[in-house]
């Protein structure tokens, strides 16, 4: 069963290649770190801080095509973790069907926060287990 999380912090570094953002469990209390690129993280952090750009970025992109599809973002799901590397879905519905498109999470993260309002963010539970089993 997935939990919802909310994201609950971004960190930048200007001295690292990796960023990290954390989720944290919506009804809960844990939490844990996704290491991301800087490109995904500063549209991640601009996107929270309401910063709009003047031209669409990637993530404004798909959002724009899936809606000029006819189709509508519905949520992300941290689906699986691998040998310290995690999976994404990103869910779209169309024609009253849901599809399920591979992503990385920091992209799907980063589509989640582009919306209006930002799409919910899940973890399957297995997910969950297996971060704190490590």
């Amino acid at each position: 069963m997935p939990v919802q999380m909310l994201l609950s912090r971004i960190i930048i570094s200007e001295i690292s290649d990796q960023q990290v953002i954390y989720l944290k469990e919506m009804d809960g209390d844990r939490q844990f770190p996704i290491v991301i690129g800087i490109f995904e993280a500063t549209s991640i952090d601009r996107r929270v801080k309401e910063r709009p750009s003047p031209r669409p970025l990637t993530h404004d992109l798909l959002v724009n095509l899936v809606q000029e599809l006819g189709a509508e973002l519905d949520s992300v799901v941290i689906s699986d973790l691998r040998e310290h590397t995690y999976f994404a879905k990103l869910r779209i519905r169309q024609g009253g069907q849901l599809i399920e498109v591979d992503a990385r999470p920091s992209d799907a993260i980063a589509v989640a926060m582009t919306c209006a309002p930002p799409l919910p963010i899940y973890v399957n539970e297995e997910v969950l287990e297996e971060c704190f089993n490590e």
